[in-house]
């Protein structure tokens, strides 16, 4: 049996963020996530109605920055004509379970 975390979504969130190949994605599902009348808590609830605004947000911000940071990291050292160190990047995988 699967157990639901906010680590693992957390984890999820982070893993997509960082793959180029779904990060635009993500960024327009959050901001249409923000700009919904949709919520997990209504935003007409005061305060907690912003809560799940607040941390979408800041995930979503501290996750672009550390993106932008590596990025940043990334055009230094080309520039400065060092190998660049590969990436942890996530990677598509089609896997099949055997039972």
């Amino acid at each position: 049996m699967t157990t639901f975390s906010l680590e693992s979504v957390y984890g999820w969130y982070r893993n997509l963020v960082a793959n180029p190949k779904y990060r635009w994605w993500v960024i327009a599902g959050t901001m249409l996530y923000l700009f919904s009348p949709f919520d997990i808590a209504p935003d007409f609830i005061p305060f907690i109605g912003q809560i799940d605004d607040a941390i979408v947000v800041t995930l979503l911000a501290t996750e672009l920055a550390q993106v932008l940071k590596e990025r940043s990291n990334t055009f230094k050292q080309n520039k400065a004509g060092q190998p660049v160190a590969e990436s942890a990047a996530p990677v598509d995988v089609q896997a099949v379970e055997i039972n």
